[in-house]
């Protein structure tokens, strides 16, 4: 049974969540605040976390970023009553797989927990414990992106996109089509969510002249991986 950490300081809210999401056979571990969220976390193992932005004694982006730091590979989602973009902005910065805009029918959330889970399932690490990408190893299983001595660790999120454009290197991957197999659809969010993490995955590849995430505006982007000259 897929078990999910809701954290929700709103009683009623919390309460309906928790029915709802137990009647579509979900195991549901449900905190009041973030600080009590961190704390069943630490205990417990989750398939999935529900995060409120406002919670009182730790708020929702804190919470995300020491979950992140506990086990990069859950996935998250933000329920918030703000529409305000730079608080979408910072959901995408931590790493948020969804966010989600109070007032919402609890069967959204329930759909939308279904999509981040399918893709996860869908899109597993090969068996190769290690894969060359130009001077790096990519290490899909553990998560770790290592170039000489320096190591990178790697969300789930960002353990699908780098295999999916290593797989598709070289050539031209459409924009819809990156968006539906690795965010599952291609809404504004998704879009603003990938154009994050791309950004991210430059940073991460930059040691290496010879690797290049290049976007061509309205098409897609491109994965190239070069050759070094010989000397």
């Amino acid at each position: 049974m897929t078990h999910v950490l809701l954290a929700e300081d709103d009683f009623d809210f919390g309460s309906i969540l928790k029915q709802y999401l137990e009647i579509h056979d979900y195991q549901v571990t449900w905190a009041k605040d973030g600080k009590e969220a961190l704390e069943c976390f630490e205990k417990d193992h989750f398939d999935i976390c529900v995060f409120d932005v406002m919670m009182p004694k730790m708020d929702g982006f804190t919470l995300a970023e020491k979950v992140v730091e506990l086990n990069p590979e859950v996935p998250f989602i933000f329920l918030t009553a703000k529409k305000l973009k730079e608080d979408r902005i910072t959901g995408l910065k931590l790493g948020a797989d969804d966010y989600i805009v109070k007032p919402f029918e609890a069967d959204i959330l329930v759909l939308r927990m279904k999509n981040i889970l399918k893709r996860m399932r869908k899109i597993q690490p090969k068996k190769e414990v290690l894969i060359t990408i130009g001077l790096y190893q990519f290490d899909a299983v553990n998560h770790k992106l290592s170039f000489k001595s320096e190591e990178q660790r790697l969300t789930e999120k960002e353990t699908v996109l780098i295999q999916y454009l290593y797989e598709h290197k070289n050539r031209m991957i459409k924009r819809e089509d990156l968006l539906k197999d690795v965010w599952g659809n291609d809404d504004f969010f998704s879009g603003r969510s990938m154009d994050v993490f791309i950004s991210r995955l430059r940073k991460y590849f930059k040691q290496d002249s010879n690797i290049a995430i290049e976007s061509v505006r309205g098409v897609g982007l491109t994965f190239e991986i070069n050759l070094p000259a010989e000397g």
